[in-house]
C-alpha cells in the first residue's frame, strides 16, 4: 500500500503536527484492567473486546503517549470495526496515575514488553483468538523491535509485528530533536515528563538531581539525569547506543514491518538502516512525517496507517502459515 500524502499537507513538520493535533480521533470503547508488575508496581491496559475467534492486536504507544493518542484510537477503531480484540498497555506513568516504583519507561524496555506479551499470549488462548499481533509506535516501536531481536525464535509466540516511526538510531534521533525547529517537539515532551519526575522525587527523595532536571532543555540532558541512571545505563551515550533497535534488525525471526517516513523530523533519512533479516520488511515512504500519514481532503483522516498495518499483519501471518504447512507436508 503506497502512501500518497495530501497536497494540502506538505512537509515533514506539518505531516507530523497536523494529524496528532487537528484531525478528529475516532471514538473507541475501552475497558481498563490493572495488572500487577513483577516488581510490585502496576500497569494499566485498555482493551477493545472483540468477537470470539478473531485476532488479538497489542499496541505499544510512543513517548508520553497513551490509548488516547491519535494513532492509538485510529488503530483500535479499525480493530473494533473488524470485530478483532485489541490491547494498549500503558508504559509506567502514562495511564493518568504515577507509578509506584523508582523507574519510568524507556526505548529499550524489552523486559517490560516480555512479561506483557507473554501474559497477553495467555489471554489470546482464553479468547480463542486466531492470531496474535503486536504493533509499536515511536518509542514503543523501538522497544518492540528490541524485544523481537533479543528474543529471536522465542518471539514467535507472535504471528507478525509492525513498528511505526521507530527511533532506530537513538543518537541520530536525539541530535535531530535537539536542533532548530525540532526543539518544539522536545519542549512538548518535557512539559509532561518534568511533572512526573517531580512527583517521583516526592515518592523517592534524592532519586536524581532536582535542579539538574529543572534546567534540562533537551532529551540528552533529561536522559542523562533521569532515564539512563534509573534504568541501568551509565549515561545518555550508553543508553542511546545500547537501546537502539538498529543493532538487532538482523536477529528478528518474526514477520515484521518497519515503517519510517524519510521526512520524519525525529529521525533523519541518513540514519535509516538499509538491511535487516529476511523476515523484516523495511518500508521507507518519502513522506508521512512522524506517525502522521494523514489521508484525504481537509480536514483529513487517520485511516491509512491502520489499514497499512493490518494489511501487513494479515498477509504475512497467512503466508507464513502457508509456508509452514507446505514444509510440514514435505
Amino acid at each position: 500500500m503506497l502512501y500518497i500524502p495530501p497536497r494540502w499537507l506538505p512537509g515533514g513538520h506539518l505531516q507530523t503536527i497536523y494529524p496528532s493535533t487537528f484531525v478528529r480521533k475516532p471514538a473507541v470503547a475501552y475497558r481498563r484492567e490493572r495488572w500487577e508488575a513483577p516488581d510490585g508496581d502496576f500497569i494499566d491496559i485498555d482493551f477493545v473486546d472483540g468477537q470470539p475467534g478473531r485476532p488479538l492486536v497489542v499496541l505499544f504507544h510512543g513517548l508520553e503517549g497513551s490509548s488516547d493518542s491519535h494513532y492509538s484510537r485510529a488503530l483500535m477503531a479499525e480493530v473494533a470495526r473488524r470485530g478483532w480484540h485489541g490491547a494498549i498497555p500503558h508504559f509506567r506513568g502514562c495511564s493518568g496515575e504515577i507509578n509506584l516504583a523508582p523507574r519510568f519507561y524507556h526505548s529499550g524496555d524489552s523486559a517490560e514488553l516480555d512479561w506483557i506479551i507473554r501474559r497477553l499470549k495467555l489471554r489470546q488462548q482464553d479468547l480463542a483468538a486466531t492470531h496474535f499481533y503486536a504493533c509499536g509506535v515511536s518509542l514503543g516501536a523501538n522497544a518492540l523491535l528490541r524485544w523481537l531481536g533479543e528474543s529471536q525464535h522465542q518471539a514467535e509466540i507472535l504471528d507478525a509485528a509492525c513498528a511505526v516511526s521507530a527511533p532506530l538510531d537513538l543518537a541520530g534521533g536525539g541530535a535531530a530533536l535537539g536542533a532548530g525547529f525540532n526543539r518544539l517537539y522536545t519542549w512538548v515532551f518535557l512539559r509532561t515528563m518534568r511533572p512526573k519526575c517531580l512527583a517521583k522525587l516526592d515518592q523517592f527523595p534524592g532519586l536524581f538531581d532536582r535542579e539538574a532536571l529543572l534546567s534540562a532543555r533537551d532529551l540528552y540532558a533529561f536522559d542523562n539525569i533521569v532515564t539512563a541512571p534509573l534504568h541501568g545505563y551509565r549515561n545518555t551515550e550508553d543508553y542511546w547506543d545500547r537501546a537502539s533497535a538498529k543493532h538487532i534488525l538482523h536477529d528478528i525471526t518474526v514477520p515484521t514491518l518497519v515503517l519510517n517516513a524519510r521526512n520524519d523530523p525525529f529521525l533523519p533519512e541518513q540514519h535509516l538502516p538499509r538491511t535487516a533479516a529476511p523476515e523484516v520488511v523495511l518500508d521507507y515512504p518519502e513522506q508521512g512525517g512522524h506517525v502522521g500519514f494523514a489521508a484525504g481532503g481537509p480536514p483529513g483522516r487517520l485511516d491509512w496507517l491502520p489499514r497499512r498495518l493490518l494489511h501487513f499483519l494479515e498477509g504475512r501471518s497467512e503466508s507464513s502459515f502457508a509456508a509452514q504447512t507446505e514444509a510440514s507436508h514435505g
